[in-house]
């Protein structure tokens, strides 16, 4: 098999035992065309030189990898859904297919599944997922790595040759099985399990694995601190991640507590949309009929589930020092939005007063004015130094009502950083986005033509806005 030497295989899951996971197989599919390969995160890992043959072999029949795990494990957990508590969650459309070394940084990756087949957790689902499921996935991640979130990444989408039926799009549709790439898959709703059993060793041995291979800096403190440490460290992270989405106008739509993972990592990607503009009660799914994870809502959602893997951690962290470690999640989640928000517009810090000063000028005049939210970001990256293509840009009436005053003014204090305003994207009149219209209009030629060249051409703009951007990869 033609790895390469940055390929380092692991199978490090497997020895947490029971009661973590069931051994499972793959599904059988009548055809497995390749749609989608990742080649660029192929060779973070090693994978790069496999043929579209081997590719296949290993992402649509799911060979094991060399050295690697063995047979898929579908991973046990629990976990609320939309604040109501379901005891019969787990992989029930995916699994862990294998584990990896990142070859760049050496972090433990999962290669996980959506749409791999039925296991003991489906309930009455078909573990399938659809063809515009995965293409939708597809670009929400590509999208969210573009402008510095941290997101699982897609990794292989292979078409399966099954009819799906389906209650929320035209049915029969067509099916995929989607391969992701993520630093763990682990989750609240997998601490909720044990916690629910009542299973106090196996949360003290879920928690010397996870900071073993995720925290390493947390290994070999005793029990209390190390359960304290996790608790603000996960607490950090999803901090980072909210505020991400916030600077970035996306609503996830489903964050229950079984798709917060403990690295803090965007995952798993179903009703997703990216706000057209920055309205605190757009919604993505149309079921959320409350608006419980509107875009405005996402902070409050996280905390929530933060506070449930508080709950499982009680009987090492204490009451005391938990609730204080909550009660400072909205204060981190704020600096979080403020670096965010700095960085999208490539500005230095100038002091904690002017920053948030600005970051509140800015919510206030795009929340006020409805201005195009992707636009306004693109606009105004650089401060002031690029007041002349907010000028000229298709947005620029919004610049010259009163509202953007405070905004020009806070925009004074902060000087630019490495903008890259010469990189050709930022000659563009307008910037790359992703709303729900031009998702569909990749879906339509595909599912009437079978033509990819719109989502090849997406791909390509937003590989520009990657490069022009340069956040480093989480």
């Amino acid at each position: 098999m033609p790895v390469t030497a940055s390929y380092r295989p692991e199978t490090l899951h497997e020895t947490l035992g029971e009661p973590f996971f069931d051994h499972v197989d793959a599904a059988v599919f009548p055809q497995t065309i390749l749609r989608f390969r990742n080649q660029r995160w192929a060779a973070r890992i090693g994978l790069d030189g496999l043929s579209d043959e081997e590719w296949i072999a290993h992402f649509g029949r799911f060979e094991p990898l060399p050295g690697g795990l063995p047979q898929p494990l579908a991973l046990r957990y629990h976990g609320h859904q939309f604040r109501v508590y379901n005891a019969e969650l787990g992989d029930g459309r995916g699994f862990l297919f294998a584990q990896l070394r990142d070859a760049a940084d050496g972090r433990l990756l999962d290669l996980g599944t959506k749409g791999s087949g039925r296991t003991p957790w489906s309930r009455r689902g078909d573990g399938r997922l659809t063809l515009k499921g995965g293409m939708r996935e597809i670009l929400a991640t590509e999208m969210l790595e573009a402008l510095g979130v941290d997101t699982s990444k897609t990794f292989s989408l292979i078409e399966t040759g099954e009819a799906l039926q389906r209650g929320d799009e035209p049915s029969p549709t067509r099916s995929s099985v989607l391969v992701r790439l993520s630093h763990s898959h682990i989750r609240i709703g997998t601490f909720q399990r044990l916690a629910f059993h009542d299973d106090k060793a196996a949360i003290a041995r879920l928690l010397d694995y996870v900071c073993s291979h995720y925290f390493p800096a947390l290994d070999g403190l005793t029990a209390q601190a190390k359960a304290r440490a996790f608790l603000e460290e996960v607490c950090a992270r999803v901090a980072k991640l909210g505020a991400g989405y916030m600077s970035a106008g996306f609503v996830h739509g489903v964050l229950n507590s079984d798709n917060i993972n403990v690295t803090g990592e965007s995952f798993d990607y179903g009703p997703w949309r990216f706000a057209p503009a920055y309205d605190p009660q757009f919604t993505a799914a149309y079921f959320d009929e409350s608006g419980l994870y509107a875009f405005g809502r996402q902070p409050p959602a996280l905390a929530w589930n933060l506070a449930r893997l508080a709950e499982c951690l009680l009987h090492l962290t204490g009451l005391e020092f938990a609730q204080k470690t909550l009660d400072g999640f909205a204060a981190l989640i704020q600096r979080e939005f403020r670096a965010a928000l700095l960085r999208r517009l490539a500005l230095a810090s100038a002091g904690e007063e002017a920053d948030a000063r600005l970051s509140k000028s800015f919510t206030d005049f795009l929340m006020a004015t409805r201005a195009p939210f992707e636009q306004a970001f693109f606009d105004w990256r650089g401060g002031l130094a690029s007041e002349k293509r907010a000028k000229a840009s298709p947005s620029a009436s919004f610049y010259e009502r009163e509202e953007f005053a405070p905004v020009r003014a806070a925009l004074a204090a902060h000087e630019a950083t490495a903008a890259r305003l010469d990189h050709p994207y930022f000659q563009r009149a307008e910037p790359c986005t992703m709303l729900i219209d031009e998702v569909e209009s990749i879906w339509t030629p595909i599912a009437e033509k079978d033509d990819w060249t719109p989502l090849q051409a997406k791909s390509a703009q937003i590989k520009e806005m990657r490069d022009a951007y340069g956040f480093a990869p989480a």
